[in-house]
């Protein structure tokens, strides 16, 4: 009670502020409207008295003799006379006289050719004149003084544009939690360690440990380091200031300074507290000029780092900051006693993966055939943003259909989704070009399923993708591996110059589909020889680096251009060895080439079991027999089945005694039955065509 009693009361603090603020801006937009309001009125003055001069009655007459004047108004006790047009004269000058009673005046007028006429006053014109050229230029000059002035005072005032505009969040008001957070087990180790810290100082003083001034997340975008913020704040209990790194420079000079004195002013008046700076980088690069020098954000980073051999630490006060690019920080802002600790946020792995999808599919309605595992087998290099956008496209597909669940399709369907794009169906390749794609890909497959080192197909597609794609082949590993040997990196060129082969040998020319595997083979093959030593000729030398390794980064010769053309000279190399090994696997299998692409055309999409049947029956090799423990799983899995199906049976009879009721019940155990039988049937054709092998 007492915390959401401080919450609301933090609230309440804030929009009094915020009010406090707004009228502070109204105040000085209406003095600035007025000032500029009364300078605009003066300088209209101004040039209205120099354009207009007030002459003699007899030097009018003389003027209108000398036939100087175009046309003459009577407007009240004045005349308003325009002189014929003058040269030389940057701005037309009028002349004003009084009224007299001059009888002649009129036929003096008609004689000399000047038009005239009388002015007849209209009080509700006047009223309507004065407001479009009084009121109106007011309220525009108001309006464009408030939307100068209103943001400069969202910042504390005229004198506040260097405070802090940090989020803060209290107690648990992000809603986020370490049980949020998945696949990432030892960053959070790392941030429950400064949780424990802030909570239970004394233990960790009893034996001189110190709590640790900050603490920086670096890692790939998407990895969840905003999220490992989110979920300290929730955990620790205390105030927790957010602030991106941008936040800091504004359009004045020595705001971003300002900034972070006001901020740490801030956090030590109600340390205990943690203190997080997205995207530090943004005022944190290295001051050696390699990066471009800037005043403004070095005068930042020199106050933040200033600010933090300032603080004690005995207050509980935590700094951290979040990067993808450590290596453009500057070196002073990484020492110990600054950031004391790299807490690594990583590309998930296999159980990683599991845990991230579970988290994100905890509130989506699955189906029981629905295997997570299976499902981060085939997302190796995810991240998990890219996860949790599977998941949310795998149920919005399960929407379209009709269906309040997801299947295991669907979730499949989702990665494609997210890795080639959705099918674009209005798109119909003309029946030559369907016949290119579908030998290119297959040549893919089946270069892969002749390789013992190749990762098993599990689609071949020849349906067009929005984001390029004709067609691919889509390979999932059978475990996790964070090793690829040398033939396994020669075994992925030959796989991916396996289309391009294909087109060579069935239609004797080639086509610009095989682009991207170029682009891939070559990337793999340059990688060989400059950064991983798996070249004989240069042996283990480093050629290459990578600027930037959590952002893909372009990687940087570091060697002469002559030894740089060898290099060129010896990928090409490889990836001749390689093609020329394509070429022969697939004139050495072309029965099975041309048969498999001849069903592809025809089924557009076929998976990975139906081109390994396919193999088999040309080759005459058996179907492989069901492992222990896939058996044991499927029995498993038809056990739980029966067993939920006799539960809902029980329940139906139990609620619902009438006979009409029973009626339905049987009904829905039937539907159950057959849901479970189409689940099964493939397990059941497996064991049908190995019955069949056994008799012959």
């Amino acid at each position: 009670m007492n915390n959401e009693n401080n919450q609301n009361g933090s609230n309440n603090n804030q929009n009094k502020g915020n009010n406090k603020n707004n009228r502070s801006g109204l105040v000085a937009a209406i003095i600035a409207t007025v000032l500029v309001f009364i300078f605009i009125c003066w300088i209209r003055d101004e040039v209205a008295q120099s354009s207009k001069r007030e002459i003699t009655y007899d030097a009018f007459l003389e003027k209108v003799e000398d036939k100087e004047i175009e046309s003459v108004e009577f407007s009240g006790s004045k005349i308003l006379i325009t002189p014929k047009k003058q040269e030389n004269s940057l701005y037309p000058v009028t002349y004003y006289t009084g009224y007299l009673n001059d009888d002649n005046l009129l036929a003096k007028l008609d004689k000399a050719g000047v038009k005239y006429q009388a002015k007849v006053e209209d009080n509700n014109s006047s009223i309507l004149e004065f407001l479009f050229w009084n009121v109106v230029p007011f309220f525009l000059i108001f309006g464009t003084m408030w939307l100068l002035f209103r943001p400069m005072f969202k910042g504390g005032g005229m004198m506040g544009v260097g405070k802090s505009n940090a989020k803060v969040y209290v107690e648990k008001e992000t809603g986020v939690t370490f049980q949020d957070v998945a696949g990432q087990e030892e960053a959070k180790e790392s941030l429950r360690e400064l949780v424990d810290f802030l909570h239970n100082p004394g233990k960790y003083s009893q034996i001189g440990a110190k709590l640790p001034k900050g603490a920086l997340l670096v890692g790939p975008p998407g990895t969840g380091k905003t999220l490992l913020a989110k979920a300290l704040a929730g955990e620790a209990k205390v105030p927790f200031f957010s602030m991106s790194g941008s936040d800091f420079v504004e359009l004045y000079v020595g705001v971003g300074a300002s900034r972070v004195r006001d901020l740490f002013k801030q956090a030590q008046q109600k340390a205990p507290c943690i203190i997080f700076i997205d995207e530090v980088d943004a005022i944190g690069k290295s001051r050696d000029g390699h990066y471009g020098g800037n005043d403004e954000r070095e005068q930042t980073l020199n106050q933040l780092l200033s600010e933090m051999d300032g603080f004690d630490t005995s207050k509980g006060l935590v700094v951290l900051a979040a990067t993808n690019r450590p290596e453009v920080l500057d070196k002073a802002l990484l020492r110990p006693g600054r950031f004391d600790r790299r807490v690594i946020v990583d590309k998930p792995d296999l159980k990683g993966r599991v845990d991230i999808l579970k988290v994100h599919a905890k509130d989506v309605m699955m189906d029981d055939s629905v295997d997570l595992e299976e499902i981060a087998l085939a997302t190796s290099g995810a991240v998990g943003s890219d996860l949790a956008n599977m998941i949310n496209e795998a149920a919005i597909m399960a929407v379209k259909d009709g269906r309040m669940y997801v299947k295991q399709a669907d979730l499949f369907e989702a990665v494609e989704v997210v890795i080639a794009g959705k099918e674009k169906k209005d798109r119909i390749l003309g029946k030559e070009e369907k016949k290119i794609v579908a030998f290119h890909e297959v040549g893919h497959a089946l270069v892969t399923a002749l390789q013992k080192d190749a990762e098993p197909v599990q689609k071949i597609t020849i349906v067009p993708r929005t984001m390029g794609a004709l067609g691919y082949v889509m390979q999932v590993p059978e475990e996790e591996k964070y090793l690829m040997s040398q033939e396994e990196m020669y075994s992925r060129i030959t796989t991916c110059l396996g289309g391009r082969a294909a087109e060579k040998l069935v239609f004797n020319s080639v086509t610009t589909g095989a682009s991207n595997d170029i682009e891939q083979a070559t990337k793999v093959a340059r990688a060989m020889v400059t950064q991983y030593g798996m070249s004989d000729k240069f042996g283990m030398i480093g050629l290459e680096s990578v600027e930037n390794r959590y952002l893909d980064g372009r990687p940087v010769m570091n060697c002469s251009d002559e030894t740089a053309a060898e290099v060129d000279h010896e990928v090409m190399r490889i990836i001749k060895e390689c093609y020329v090994k394509a070429e022969k696997l697939l004139a050495d299998n072309r029965e099975v080439l041309d048969k498999i692409a001849e069903y592809l055309i025809k089924e557009e999409t076929i998976t990975g079991k139906e081109f390994m049947r396919i193999f088999r029956e040309i080759k005459g090799l058996p179907e492989p027999e069901e492992t222990d423990k896939k058996k044991q799983e499927t029995q498993t899995v038809q056990l739980e089945k029966e067993k939920n199906a006799d539960i809902g049976h029980l329940e139906e009879t139990t609620e619902n005694k009438t006979s009409e009721t029973t009626e339905d019940s049987s009904s829905q155990e039937e539907k159950k039955e057959l849901f479970t039988q189409s689940e099964s049937d493939w397990i059941k054709v497996e064991d049908a065509e190995q019955r069949k092998d056994t008799d012959k």
